[in-house]
């Protein structure tokens, strides 16, 4: 076959989807983000789009930021813009489950397609410098004495700090309803709450916190994990007699009605990703905990976390 014909059979192939997603050149993916910019799913979806580009699977990548409600506002605009789209991602994880629970949304994963799960990190409390408390147990006295006076800050309702917070308050003996969190749609806005003095105490992921804790800015005072994590200079919050161990994990997911073969394609992209150096450089910036998982076996993972999310949930007064 002359070159010529060779080409234009391969731009036939390549505009009716024939060709597998990695070898259609000039693919450019759209990356859903449903968080403002500066926190933990935008860190995370721009380092995949990173990755899928030092991979040679995408050869760009649009990102979209849609904060609000957990991910739950992101999730709804994803599910209605792009049902059969091959070339589209949402990030997403345990936060957006616990939204979808806590704020009763009408749009859920179960119509979408899900690709892969990328990463567990555990959560961290920190106090500002400037804060009068210096440690955990000074801010449970507090909550304790007073509960309102103990203004919580992190992520979205339902976030994984704020069902941290809440099993805190009921592990010693306070309401959870009582638990007055302060809510934000991104980790830029908590991160200057925190900063500002507006909240008492700030909670997300060590990577949206790390610089300023190593700055002393932040003070950090507890860690949801069940052991202590190399490279997080604090106790877990069991280890200082508080039984609190809760994690948090991001994933991908895909618009519903794609085919075998394409979300086939999709996972295989994300699995390359993951195999890059600026993957790796991602996930120990981050003090990211990588925790690939496909196929039905995260859709299985998913199922089970959404259930036990909902029992958390229910028994911390949230629901």
């Amino acid at each position: 076959m002359r070159r010529d014909a060779f080409l234009k059979s391969l731009l036939a192939l390549t505009a009716a989807g024939a060709l597998p997603l990695s070898a259609q050149a000039g693919v450019n993916l759209k990356m859903m983000i449903p968080a403002n910019p500066g926190g933990g799913w935008d860190t995370t979806g721009r380092a995949l789009g990173k990755a899928l580009q030092e991979a040679g699977v995408a050869s760009g990548v649009v990102y979209e930021n849609k904060g609000g409600a957990a991910g739950a506002l992101g999730l709804a605009q994803f599910a209605s813009s792009t049902t059969g789209d091959p070339h589209a991602l949402l990030v997403m994880g345990a936060v957006m489950l616990g939204g979808i629970i806590t704020n009763k949304s009408p749009v859920d994963l179960s119509k979408l397609t899900p690709i892969a799960r990328l990463t567990s990190e555990d959560n961290v409390f920190v106090l500002p410098a400037s804060s009068p408390f210096k440690t955990m147990a000074e801010v449970v006295a507090q909550l304790k004495k007073d509960p309102g006076s103990v203004k919580w800050g992190g992520g979205s309702r339902g976030s994984t700090e704020h069902i941290a917070a809440c099993i805190l308050a009921r592990s010693v003996g306070v309401d959870p309803k009582k638990v007055n969190y302060v809510s934000f749609r991104g980790g830029g806005e908590a991160v200057a709450a925190i900063l500002g003095g507006q909240v008492t105490v700030g909670g997300s992921g060590y990577s949206e916190f790390a610089e300023h804790i190593g700055a002393g800015k932040m003070r950090a005072i507890g860690v949801t994990s069940q052991r202590r994590v190399p490279g997080i200079p604090v106790a877990t919050l069991k280890e200082q007699g508080f039984q609190v161990v809760i994690g948090n994990w991001r994933g991908v997911y895909a618009p519903a009605d794609l085919s075998g073969d394409q979300r086939a394609e999709l996972v295989k992209m994300v699995v390359a990703a993951t195999r890059t150096k600026a993957w790796t450089d991602a996930l120990q910036t981050n003090k990211w905990t990588p925790a690939l998982l496909t196929g039905r076996e995260f859709q299985s993972f998913v199922d089970y976390e959404f259930s036990a999310l909902r029992a958390i949930i229910y028994l911390a007064g949230m629901a």
